[in-house]
């Protein structure tokens, strides 16, 4: 691939998700997107890049969808749910409970729903902690591919193993064949979107935790800024952001601070 050519994909998929592509990754590039090209019959990346730059639909979706990372696991690094369950739940639930209110979390990057079915678990085992208040999940990603599988809840051997225990798997999923499937309680409390951080943020709604782990990691610092702007305009101002164990706000920008609890676990500035 021609750098120019590179140049010309990475400022596609940068407008596009918002991930920066920095030098040294065309053959990771040209691995992913080769599938595309054979799908779509584009016989060159430069002939991909010129296609891009009027794609509408379909073309673009693919693209954004073979570029964007959806690794993702039940109770990935653990931590996160520690906190979720000793700290945000009951912080939340006390305050929900004497104002009537419910309770919204939002999953801001759901990839193939591991991240969202886990945090539902969670609510479950807490019913008591939760009693009487209504908790309600929203899951979006910007990659339709990733969302499609989440909404399904159909999960292998080998992915359902990955981070549930024996316990959870038989309390939480039902076994088809060889696959496992979310029962349908732990499906209905979660409401599934596709959704570009990058964009309007408005049929988010209102919500009260924000898990979003491992994806300002991929925006620049001027993207990141932009995007915790949008998600404190919907998070309640004594709510929680959860990021990723890699990530940090330290010199990036002033919207949320951490916790005590934790450094990646933040709350809204005043």
């Amino acid at each position: 691939m021609q750098e120019h050519t590179y140049q010309a994909i990475a400022r596609f998929v940068a407008q596009e998700s918002g991930i920066k592509l920095s030098e040294g990754k065309a053959y990771m590039v040209e691995t992913r997107l080769t599938p595309v090209m054979s799908k779509f019959g584009i016989s060159s990346f430069e002939h991909l890049a010129t296609q891009l730059m009027a794609a509408t639909g379909e073309l673009r979706q693919a693209v954004v969808d073979a570029m964007t990372t959806n690794e993702s696991f039940f109770f990935r690094d653990r931590t996160p749910f520690e906190l979720f369950e000793k700290v945000m739940l009951p912080r939340m639930a006390e305050e929900k409970r004497a104002n009537g209110q419910p309770l919204r979390i939002w999953c801001a990057a759901a990839a193939t729903g591991q991240e969202p079915y886990s945090l539902a678990i969670s609510v479950l085992e807490n019913q008591r902690l939760l009693e009487d208040i209504d908790v309600s999940i929203l899951a979006t990603d910007i990659s339709q591919a990733a969302l499609a599988t989440a909404e399904d809840g159909l999960y292998t051997q080998f992915e359902a193993q990955r981070g549930l225990s024996a316990q959870r798997l038989i309390t939480h999923f039902e076994q088809e064949g060889i696959a496992w499937r979310v029962k349908p309680q732990l499906r209905e409390l979660i409401e599934f979107k596709e959704l570009n951080l990058l964009k309007n943020l408005h049929q988010v709604g209102p919500v009260d935790i924000v898990f979003c782990r491992n994806v300002l990691i991929y925006f620049d610092v001027e993207t990141k800024c932009h995007v915790l702007g949008k998600i404190k305009k919907q998070i309640s101002p004594d709510g929680f952001l959860m990021l990723g164990a890699a990530e940090t706000l330290v010199g990036v920008c002033g919207e949320f601070l951490p916790t005590r609890e934790h450094q990646n676990l933040f709350q809204p500035t005043v």
